[in-house]
This record gives C-alpha cells, structure tokens and sequence, in this order.
C-alpha cells in the first residue's frame, strides 16, 4: 500500500483537500481569465489608443513576458517559502497590474501593466501544483491537475462572450478594476485555506541540501529531457493554437466573419473545459489500471498530430469545430506536469515544474510568433493567404512530430503508473 512517507507527502483529508483545491482554482480562473481577456478588448484598445496589429502583438506578448521571467526564481522560492506565501506575494503584483492596466493613458503604461499582471499570476498553477506534489495521492495529483487546467478553460471561457456583455456597462477600465478586487478576494481565500509548507529538511526522503540546489538537476534529468521538446512543440502549440492562431485560421482560412470567429472560439475553449473535467474523472482509475501518463501521452499524441494533418490539408473546407477537436486531443500532453512532478522529491517539486513550465511558455511565445513569421514570409514569395497559413501549420505539425518522436525514443521503459519515475 502506498504511504505518505513513500512519497515524501503529508497527504490531507479529502474535505481539507477539497477546500485547498477550490482556493486554488478560484485563483488560477482569475488568472487564466487576465491572460485571456486581451483578445476580447482589442477592438477597443485598438480604437482608443491608435493600436496597429504590431502593437496589439506586442501588448498580448508583454503577459507572456511577465509571466517567463520569473519562473526560474519561482521555483526556488515554491520549494523554500511553499505555495501560500509564494503565490499570496505574486497575486498582489497582480492586483497592481490590473489597477495598472485600469489607469493606463499611453500605450507604454498599457504593456508595462501588462508584463506586471504577467509576473503577478505566474505562480497560479505552479504554486497548487507544487503543494499537490506533497499533500496528494499520487493518483490524485493527476485528477487534480486536469482540474485545475479545466478551471483556467472556464477563465477563458468568462474572457469571451461574458466580457462581452460587460463591456457596455462597465467599459474596460471597469473590468479591470472588478478584476483586481476579484483577484484580492481570491487571495484571502488562499490565506484562509491553503497549509502552512513545512521545511523540506523536516520532509522524508528529501535531502537536506535540495532546497538551496540549482537546477542543474532538473535540467540532468533523464525524464525531464525526454519531455522538454514535447513541452515546447507539443504543449506550446496547442496552447499558442488556442489562444491565438485558431482565431485567425478561421477568419482568413475559413472565411467565417469576426462573430462567427468569436463563436468558435467560445466552442473551442467550452470543449477544453469539459475535456479537462473528464480527465479529473478518468485519470485516477486509469493509473489504478497501470495506464499511467507515459502510456497515455504515448499512445494519445499521434490523434493529436493526425487532427492537425487533416486540418491543415483541408485548409479552408476546416470547420471551426475542428480546431476543437485537435486542441481536445492535445490535451494528452498535459499529463506530463503531474507526471514531472512524481519524478522528483517533493523538496525539489516547485523548481521542476517550473523548469517546464518555462520551456511550455516559451514554446508558446516561439510558437505564435514563429507561425506569424511562416505565413508572411510564404506570402512575400507570392503564395495566396490559405497555402501560406497551411504551409506555416504544416512546419509546426513536423516539429510537433519530431517532438513525439523523441519523447518515445528517450522516455524511461517500465514504470509504474501512478508512481511514476519516483524516486523515493
């Protein structure tokens, strides 16, 4: 039987575990929905400020900016501080950014308020990720993890049509401001809920000297190499994917008007939400059934790259739903956070998930810039706007191959589910 102790964990009850996790979440939709919200507000920002479609880039990539920088240092502050100071002191930096964003009278206050929103909810996974590592079973962990992503999908969801509505009544500035109380709101629920982090140096199997270690040895280990290039192709894109490229795809592919597009998207990120709230349900009873992550992504993935194949190939006979449809099998990959974390101590949890997740966000950036590249450099050799974007697609289907490849090349063989590549 599995114990706490096998782990390095102090597992909590399953009320106190749910009353954490929901603290968690609360946190991580509010964030999801600052990241997402920019894409619904464009059109005014755009009209207010003078904004060309570089500036709009620009001001969209100020988040992800934010967002990078900090998560090296995070890593060591999760494994030293843990997951309630860290991400109570991060969130307060959001709360200025979106107060920032609010007052903002120039287009450079705009993207510095937006760098400072982008550090500021840079912990709002990592953080709950890195105390589950600890405080959860570790079949739990998967179930939580896929919930956590579920209530960012439904942030992104509250980013589209609901802000919207808003817009008229309450204008964006006012938006932001709601924002920032909501944000303070979820912090003192963190405050309220979330445990105290004992030392890793009270913590069993952890040694004594991990908390002040760099990350050399996560950037040494084995598993961690194996996944790092299916966290930047694989998990980046389908992110970089779903927050931006499937919008224009459908407009300048497809041909469906700006509504059409904005329902689309609406879909696309309901379809997330529930694919992640099945993953809650599903995962621990698979990895009871020795169908852990490295199973799954191995056999999930190549669903994943035969959607985006047909879907690039049908170039403007794609319906928007098939965009849906890739992103839902993508999520395969997002099983490899939950399993990074197994592989580690809990001692050095925060500074492997943050590892990753820097490698994830800067695929992300890499991504959604490289494909905008792609698509004007085929269309200054003369191609028409449908071969262009399909040629630009069909370059990151490769190297999303090439990704997968390498991951069931180089993964660990013969791992148990469930407890996979621990190593206590």
């Amino acid at each position: 039987m599995t114990t706490p102790a096998a782990y390095g964990g102090d597992w909590l009850s399953a009320r106190r575990g749910s009353q954490v996790f929901l603290a968690f979440a609360l946190a991580y939709f509010f964030s999801a929905l600052v990241r997402a919200i920019t894409a619904t507000i464009s059109p005014t920002l755009s009209a207010e400020f003078g904004l060309t479609a570089q500036s709009l880039g620009l001001l969209s990539g100020a988040y992800f900016l934010g967002f990078a920088a900090l998560q090296l240092p995070l890593g060591h502050w999760l494994d030293r501080h843990g997951p309630k100071r860290v991400i109570l002191a991060f969130l307060t930096l959001a709360v200025l950014g979106c107060l920032a964003f609010a007052s903002a009278r120039s287009y450079p206050m705009l993207v510095a308020a937006r760098v400072l929103c982008g550090m500021g909810v840079g912990a709002c996974l990592m953080a709950p990720l890195t105390g589950y590592r600890r405080w959860f079973q570790p079949e739990v962990q998967l179930r939580t993890n896929s919930w956590m992503l579920m209530s960012g999908s439904l942030g992104m969801v509250a980013s589209t049509l609901p802000v919207q509505w808003l817009m008229p009544v309450l204008g964006w500035r006012g938006l932001f401001v709601i924002l920032a109380l909501l944000i303070a709101l979820a912090m003192a629920a963190l405050a309220w809920q979330v445990p105290a982090w004992r030392s890793a140096q009270a913590t069993p199997s952890s040694k004594a000297t991990s908390v002040d270690s760099g990350y050399a040895e996560v950037w040494r280990h084995p598993y961690f190499r194996s996944l790092a290039p299916l966290g930047f192709f694989s998990y980046g894109g389908f992110v970089a994917i779903q927050t931006l490229w499937a919008g224009p795809w459908m407009v300048k592919v497809g041909g469906t008007d700006a509504l059409g597009a904005a329902t689309g998207l609406f879909v696309l990120n309901l379809c997330m939400l529930g694919t992640f709230w099945l993953w809650g349900w599903v995962n621990p009873a698979l990895a009871r059934r020795g169908l852990g992550a490295d199973w799954l992504m191995a056999r999930g993935m190549p669903l994943a790259l035969l959607v985006l194949a047909i879907n690039t190939i049908a170039g403007n006979a794609t319906p928007a739903w098939a965009w849906a449809v890739f992103c839902m099998a993508s999520s395969f990959v997002s099983l490899a956070q939950p399993a990074l974390a197994l592989a580690f101590s809990p001692a050095m949890a925060g500074r492997a998930l943050s590892g990753f997740n820097l490698v994830v966000f800067s695929g992300v950036f890499v991504v959604q810039w490289g494909i905008g590249l792609l698509i004007d450099a085929f269309g200054a050799t003369g191609w028409g706007t449908v071969a262009s974007f399909q040629a630009a697609f069909g370059i990151y289907g490769l190297c999303s191959a090439a990704a997968y490849a390498w991951f069931m090349a180089t993964k660990p063989r013969n791992e148990p589910a469930g407890a996979t590549h621990n190593p206590a």
